[in-house]
């Protein structure tokens, strides 16, 4: 067995436990998705199966009892579909390489699943996160019924396993934690290669595009053994980055614009996420260095916020008061029109040009699961009404950080053009994110061999 089957074991076990001996849990992988005619999508496993017994392959389901048992579907060797697409594990194998108690086909999970379901008290399974599980549950289910006069008994209870996993996974253990380093250094180093290629190109007098920084990202995850981008690609020139989900594409990179960079790799499951803003020609304008500054100081004040103890929505609004003093500072916003920076805040001033959280949890999912509010303190509910929108919001405790816990910190200003704006601030868009890992006294950014700072920045796109 290979060692790090341990932590998958270790996974399975806990699962085991918290359902109970009178529980069974269904954990079924992601489905092939098709492209177009007979060309499929690259294929991604689902992230909660992956956590439960390192599995890739397609067509494959974790069936877990609750004394400790635990069972594989997955196909069968087929030498004819592995000259097309790959040798499999293949049932006999299985268990030894993966460390699970049994393999079956998956051609047998209809036959199988209801006498692993007889006699359980109740079925576990992620609600709403696989079209047509549940019609298969109930299918397995009616198989039951239909024979309680020959002694079956049916589960009475179906319960969502994904509150038991997201808790989980929702603290990060050494090896992930090492897998996201990993991740992270790589994808910092294809936004060095980025912004040096963009100074480069420009100096030698090329048409710069954002195809090519895309394609240099692209390189350099593959070359350090990334299978995969752990989200689309952004690269926005200029204007461009004022559109906050912005793909990569054929825009061009203009000498004196800045160019907002939001990627970065998934490694062996896990995910990274970085943005970086630079200007083109490795110089930052006045007017962008005063935006630039002012984004950093609001990251600084929010990584300040991240440690043990303190509030997930410490860190966001940390940067909104930073952001907020500045826009006011900078002439952004009017404070013979806003007020002061305690207005801005109350009214959401600030949300024209910063309109989205400062962090998100991070993990095998870009957008990690995990509660954001509280357990222990989730039935303590206020309301307000949104100044902006006139909506009735339910506000809970926002969840306490704890060590091994992983999330963004991504503030950002984006300016389009008004009336009531300051030109030279126009068509400005930046945002900085780095990945921290919670601690005792702090937090661990694992994403900063790539600069922010803006002299470290210009000092990186001279060097060639």
């Amino acid at each position: 067995m290979q060692p790090a089957n341990n932590i998958y074991m270790q996974r399975r076990a806990a699962v085991a436990r918290h359902i109970g001996p009178g529980g069974v849990a269904i954990v079924p992988t992601a489905p092939e998705r098709n492209r177009n005619r007979d060309s499929d999508f690259l294929y991604r496993h689902d992230s909660y199966f992956y956590y439960l017994c390192g599995f890739t392959e397609p067509h494959a389901t974790l069936v877990i009892s609750g004394d400790g048992h635990s069972t594989l579907f997955c196909q069968p060797k087929d030498r004819e579909r592995e000259i097309w697409h790959g040798l499999r594990v293949g049932p006999e194998a299985a268990p030894a390489q993966l460390g699970v108690d049994a393999a079956l086909s998956s051609a047998e999970l209809d036959t199988q699943l209801p006498p692993l379901l007889d006699g359980r008290e109740a079925v576990w399974y992620p609600f709403a996160t696989h079209a047509g599980l549940e019609t298969q549950i109930d299918g397995w289910l009616s198989k039951l019924r239909a024979r309680v006069r020959y002694g079956t008994l049916c589960p009475q209870q179906q319960r969502d396993l994904c509150g038991v996993l997201d808790e989980m996974r929702l603290l990060k253990d050494t090896h992930e934690q090492a897998i996201m380093r990993r991740a992270g250094q790589i994808s910092a180093g294809a936004h060095v290669r980025a912004m040096q290629l963009c100074a480069r190109m420009l100096r030698a007098g090329q048409e710069v595009r954002e195809y090519h920084l895309d394609a240099e990202l692209l390189h350099e995850f593959r070359r350090h053994g990334s299978q995969a981008p752990a989200y689309g690609s952004i690269v926005a020139a200029g204007a461009n980055a004022c559109v906050l989900h912005y793909r990569a594409d054929a825009g061009r990179v203009n000498d004196g614009e800045l160019v907002l960079i939001d990627a970065a790799c998934e490694l062996d499951g896990y995910a990274s996420d970085i943005t970086r803003t630079f200007p083109a020609n490795g110089r930052f304008s006045g007017a962008q260095r005063t935006l630039y500054e002012l984004v950093l100081a609001s990251q600084e004040a929010a990584i300040a916020a991240t440690k043990a103890g303190a509030r997930f929505t410490d860190p966001h609004d940390a940067a909104v008061r930073v952001l907020a003093q500045g826009m006011l500072d900078v002439g952004l916003l009017d404070k013979n029109k806003v007020g002061s920076v305690e207005d801005v805040i109350e009214q959401r001033a600030y949300f024209a040009f910063y309109m989205h959280r400062t962090g998100h949890w991070i993990g095998m999912d870009v957008h990690d699961c995990g509660a954001y509010t509280e357990p222990s303190e989730i039935g303590q509910v206020s309301t307000r009404k949104d100044a902006l929108t006139g909506e009735v919001i339910k506000d809970r405790p926002a969840r306490i950080l704890r060590p091994g816990m992983a999330l963004t910190i991504e503030p950002g200003i984006y300016v389009r053009p008004a009336a009531d704006v300051p030109e030279r601030f126009h068509n400005i868009g930046i945002r900085i994110e780095d990945d921290a890992i919670v601690t005792a006294t702090g937090c661990e950014l694992f994403t900063r061999d790539v600069p922010v700072g803006v002299a470290e920045i210009e000092a990186l796109m001279r060097a060639q």
